[in-house]
């Protein structure tokens, strides 16, 4: 028996169902969401994670003012999102759109299983290395 069919015949069943993971990414999400609309990542003095790569290399990675980026938008400063990161800002329709084709197909008992083909991959990787040194020679 392989390693993954033991793991599996030991979870509960509801662990299994193909709703189990969107759910828990969406409850993960809003509970990192709830601590975030009261706490103010532009201040110190908070408990939210540092960026590794910022915090090794002291340069922006692609992702880099993402959790301000959020903040700002439940607060309604779009402005000051936008210039936060501006990618991560035109990119979260996009994430959004994932996470509920995920769950939809998840809630119908079917497992989503999105493919990135080389086209694919090639682009992202492109625009998030831009993005990092377009960002870290202008701002």
């Amino acid at each position: 028996m392989a390693d993954a069919e033991r793991l599996s015949a030991r979870c509960p069943a509801v662990l299994r169902h193909p709703a189990a993971a969107p759910v828990a990414v969406l409850a993960a999400g809003a509970a990192g969401t709830a601590y975030l609309y009261a706490t103010d990542p532009h201040q110190p003095g908070h408990w939210l994670p540092r960026c590794p790569f910022r915090l090794v290399t002291g340069l922006l990675c692609p992702a880099c003012g993402g959790t301000r980026m959020v903040y700002d938008l439940m607060h309604g400063h779009f402005t000051q999102a936008w210039l936060d990161n501006r990618v991560l800002l035109l990119a979260s329709p996009y994430a959004l759109a994932l996470l509920v084709r995920w769950m939809w197909a998840g809630l119908h008992g079917r497992a989503w299983h999105p493919r990135l083909g080389p086209r694919g991959l090639t682009l992202v990787l492109g625009v998030a290395i831009a993005w990092a040194v377009l960002r870290n020679v202008v701002d």
